[in-house]
């Protein structure tokens, strides 16, 4: 897997008014959550610059992500379209990735005190129900793991996650999935049963082709009605409505 990061030591969560899981969760032995937009949205432009920073020193083009439907693609497929459209050829771009890699996961560490991510309602509690449940968590994200984990960890939930399935090893989101869930099944025996959460068309399709329940939360850029007509097996407005009282 991408991520050698282990769970962080924390003491036990108390939830207020006695917040639990809903019976709309379904059931699994690990959760694996998308990143924006389902844990949270980003309220800043470093994601955004480092892509700047890392297309004019690997390419030698200026040119933005501005216009790209970011939303459910991949780091690595963020870039090829960009660079794409910027005029780049696909041998060229498969040449300098690595380097377009370096720096924009550097950009991102040098300028990680700039994020403002804003955690997605009731994703805390939900986290901290299912980790006092007992259950695996993971994350499975477009992000390359650098970035995905630096947002996580601004937004104060590094805490809750054991492992993470990225860009760095799949362009593909579905292939993103697939090793997120091998890892879960990897680390609880290989008849673990696997549920993800995500924001887009696209997690709901990936959830699908690795055979696995998908819950649709639509606190990114997509209606509950868009979700739902992808067919996940729950469509929410937020995750707080997997907690009941």
């Amino acid at each position: 897997m991408n991520s050698t990061f282990r769970k962080l030591d924390r003491p036990s969560t108390v939830l207020s008014d006695a917040k639990v899981i809903s019976s709309l969760l379904p059931p699994a032995d690990a959760y694996v959550f998308d990143i924006d937009g389902t844990l949270l949205n980003s309220r800043d432009l470093v994601h955004w610059n480092a892509f700047r920073r890392g297309m004019i020193e690997a390419y030698g083009v200026d040119a933005t992500i501005e216009g790209i439907p970011c939303h459910g693609m991949t780091d690595i497929s963020i870039l090829r379209a960009a660079l794409t459209r910027a005029g780049i050829e696909n041998g060229e771009f498969e040449a300098r990735l690595p380097r377009a890699i370096e720096v924009l996961c550097r950009e991102v560490e040098q300028n990680k005190e700039q994020f403002r991510p804003q955690i997605c309602p009731g994703v805390k509690d939900l986290l901290a129900a299912l980790d006092g449940a007992g259950r695996l968590l993971g994350v499975a994200s477009g992000n390359l793991e650098s970035v995905g984990w630096q947002k996580i960890s601004a937004a104060g939930l590094r805490e809750f996650f054991s492992f993470g399935s990225f860009s760095d090893r799949s362009e593909n989101r579905a292939g993103i999935f697939r090793n997120a869930k091998t890892e879960a099944e990897r680390r609880l025996g290989g008849r673990a049963s696997v549920c993800f959460i995500g924001d887009t068309p696209a997690d709901v399709e990936a959830a699908k082709e690795v055979g696995a329940p998908v819950v649709a939360v639509a606190t990114g850029i997509f209606s509950a009605d868009q979700l739902t007509a992808c067919g996940p097996n729950v469509s929410i407005n937020q995750c707080s409505e997997l907690l009941s009282r």
